[in-house]
């Protein structure tokens, strides 16, 4: 099965947990620069301390984020490092797009049941992303942390103002997804069910649906049966319901 719709744009993602809510925010500020930047630059236009912005800066390094490189010479002293961001067609995890293809292949060619077990490989990296975070009481903010995850791994969400609509503008592994969307639209929809389960206490419904805009494919959240506003003690502590396959 082939998928001839134009959908989403290729994009490159990574296994890493999601950044801080500050760590992210310095690094919008550092894509946000036309060159590269020393901390202390960085540091004023994200009003913190450069001590700070500096280990962001190298945490963003350690993932694959930025790139950190000396400033050419000019007078006495060692010279300042300078960070760029990392563009998406850089990042290291962009080398596992074909081992994705090949284990999809297999997946497609051999399995009894293809997209079984392609959500169960989404469900267990969506654990692996999601361990050792705290879950929310919040829906809308499990909501928005799932999306920060997403983004992380390069899908570039955009969400409506409730967090319930969102349309993922990318796709780490866009080619083999046409190729077999039943299986790597598998395994995005079981990562996105167990991360939205892991990081909220409140099952929601998940409906993933592959290639389903010119741009994009869509993504619908929401709560089983209950809305926002109700009391979180209430709510029952169970996994999220399946949606639609992606």
């Amino acid at each position: 099965m082939t998928v001839e719709n134009k959908g989403p744009l290729p994009g490159s993602g990574t296994n890493r947990v999601p950044l801080s809510r500050q760590r992210r925010a310095v690094l919008q500020y550092l894509r946000g620069q036309a060159a590269p930047v020393t901390a202390s630059a960085l540091a004023q236009v994200c009003a913190l301390h450069v001590n700070t912005v500096r280990e962001h800066l190298d945490a963003l390094v350690d993932d694959g984020l930025a790139v950190r490189e000396r400033s050419n010479p000019s007078g006495r002293g060692r010279p300042a490092f300078r960070y760029r961001a990392r563009p998406p067609q850089e990042s290291p995890a962009r080398e596992y797009a074909g081992l994705a293809a090949v284990l999809a292949a297999q997946i497609a060619r051999s399995s009894a049941d293809p997209r079984r077990d392609a959500l169960a490989a989404g469900e267990d990296w969506g654990h692996l992303l999601t361990a050792g975070q705290t879950p929310t009481a919040d829906p809308r903010e499990a909501r928005t942390r799932l999306l920060d995850l997403l983004e992380e791994i390069g899908f570039a969400p955009e969400a409506d103002a409730d967090v319930r609509r969102v349309l993922l503008r990318r796709c780490p592994f866009l080619e083999t997804a046409r190729e077999h969307p039943g299986v790597i639209c598998g395994v995005h929809e079981g990562l996105t069910r167990a991360g939205l389960a892991a990081l909220g206490v409140a099952p929601q419904q998940v409906e993933l649906l592959p290639f389903a805009e010119p741009d994009a494919c869509r993504l619908n959240l929401g709560m089983t049966g209950q809305t926002d506003g109700e009391d979180a003690a209430e709510r029952p502590t169970s996994a999220g319901t399946p949606g639609a396959h992606r």
